[in-house]
């Protein structure tokens, strides 16, 4: 089974998404969208910057 994404309001009335692996762990949480088609555009760009994305480790 693939990873998924999971989209749901807060309390505050905000649209979030979490993006599970395949095994049901949390492995990203998104920040707070105003409205639900804010937040699959999020979801839209996860997928479509995320597989190129590159490492950089920092220090802090």
């Amino acid at each position: 089974m693939a990873g998924k994404f999971e989209l749901w309001t807060d309390k505050g009335g905000d649209w979030r998404f979490n993006l599970k692996a395949s095994n049901g762990q949390v492995i990203a949480t998104s920040q707070g969208y105003s409205s639900k088609a804010s937040a699959l555009n999020g979801i839209e760009s996860v997928k479509t910057n995320a597989p190129g994305a590159e490492v950089e480790e920092i220090e802090r």
